[in-house]
């Protein structure tokens, strides 16, 4: 039996790698703090979890139609037009099992082999495989520390060839925390009406923005833009509603049809009582939304000053999101007890090891010389897991 052609050309996940050893050593009762997970470190609000508790209660427990419920597609359609000043159309908006789930359907239903798909780096680690999984192929194109990691007009137009399909763009951006300024993507989306490519706009942040900055999506840059856009969001982040697996998107409705036949064939119907719990957290209060980002604010900037303080390490100001992306190649090219660290793996499996701290390298991102840090934990474990990481840097020569 041999695996199909698609399987080989997707790499192991360098992520999944450090995340298994992680736990396998919490299981032996070692004591591991983590900065690797992605996800609010805070409960679902309260108004939330009532509705799913109501929801079973009246017996809300069976299939629902395959792009969501009419509730919810209301829902979001309000949300767009209230937070983005979007309008949509139900045919132009559907619900799938987390925000992953709503990508992959969408590359399913948009690419053909031979597509190319303009992924800039650093990237979310699923963006490459989604599109290879459709038969296409991601283009990274490499963006620099020294300008936010911002992806250029000159650099976007640059990379288009013949084959370009799509451009990927995330803000705010995991792992960078970099937001794009309206006039930042008025200038890429006039790169993209030129070559007449679609844009996926990855906005799972949107509400997690830090310094009074406003959010701005690529699609509200003109009708036009609008049209050749795909707006991709979902619940997870702004609600603390991870493991709930709801996720949106909106735009043409040729497509939105494509991805709900995609995905009649493949999951289904999102979970019946999250769709109605997502409801509830769209049109409820947002009041928990702020209380999380005021704590979110107080640890990136700890961690930026306790980042930024280490001997050989620099790191940007995140403007959303919860990461911090600090360049540790100063370590590179060191040893310690017979550890030779040539990168960001190694670096990576150097602190497990030796200080008990969990991170994800920056080459799962695209960029080798980086660490991604989830300051989704409390100040008190930030502290003791940064704590760890300088006396195990001290010891490499």
């Amino acid at each position: 039996m041999s695996l199909s052609e698609r399987i080989s050309r997707i790499k192991p996940s360098p992520t999944l790698a450090m995340n298994a050893k992680a736990l396998s050593m919490r299981a032996a009762g070692i004591d591991v703090i983590s900065f690797g997970v992605g996800e609010p470190d805070f409960d679902t609000p309260e108004h939330i979890r009532e509705e799913a508790v109501r929801a079973m209660e009246e017996g809300f427990t069976r299939y629902t139609a395959v792009g969501g419920i009419p509730e919810l597609k209301d829902a979001i359609i309000e949300k767009f037009r209230r937070d983005n000043n979007l309008n949509y159309e139900r045919d132009e908006v559907m619900v799938s099992c987390g925000g992953k789930h709503v990508l992959y359907n969408l590359a399913q239903a948009l690419l053909n082999p031979g597509d190319e798909v303009i992924i800039p780096a650093p990237y979310w680690v699923s963006y490459p495989p989604i599109v290879i999984l459709a038969g296409a192929d991601p283009v990274i194109v490499g963006t620099a520390e020294t300008e936010d990691f911002k992806l250029s007009p000159e650099l976007l137009d640059t990379a288009i060839t013949p084959r370009t399909k799509l451009l990927i763009l995330n803000s705010p951006s995991n792992p960078t925390g970099t937001v794009y300024t309206q006039s930042e993507l008025e200038a890429l989306a006039e790169v993209v009406l030129k070559h007449d490519i679609w844009v996926i706009s990855d906005e799972i942040y949107e509400k997690l923005i830090f310094d009074d900055r406003p959010f701005y999506g690529i699609a509200q840059v003109s009708e036009e833009v609008k049209s050749r856009t795909f707006v991709i969001n979902g619940v997870s982040k702004t609600y603390a509603m991870t493991g709930w697996r709801i996720g949106y998107a909106a735009g043409a409705r040729e497509m939105i049809a494509g991805m709900t036949k995609i995905q009649s064939q493949s999951t289904s119907n999102p979970n019946s009582i999250a769709q109605k719990a997502a409801v509830a957290a769209l049109n409820g209060p947002q009041d928990s939304i702020q209380a999380m980002i005021e704590a979110f604010d107080q640890r990136r900037k700890h961690l930026l000053q306790r980042l930024n303080a280490m001997t050989g390490v620099r790191c940007n100001a995140p403007g959303g999101a919860f990461y911090a992306f600090p360049n540790f190649s100063y370590y590179f090219n060191t040893k310690a007890q017979g550890t030779s660290i040539n990168g960001s793996t190694e670096l990576c499996e150097y602190l497990l090891d030796e200080a008990r701290v969990a991170l994800v390298p920056g080459i799962a991102f695209g960029d080798d010389n980086f660490i991604r840090f989830s300051y989704a934990t409390g100040l008190e474990t930030i502290n003791k897991g940064l704590d760890r990481i300088e006396g195990a840097l001290g010891k490499l020569v």
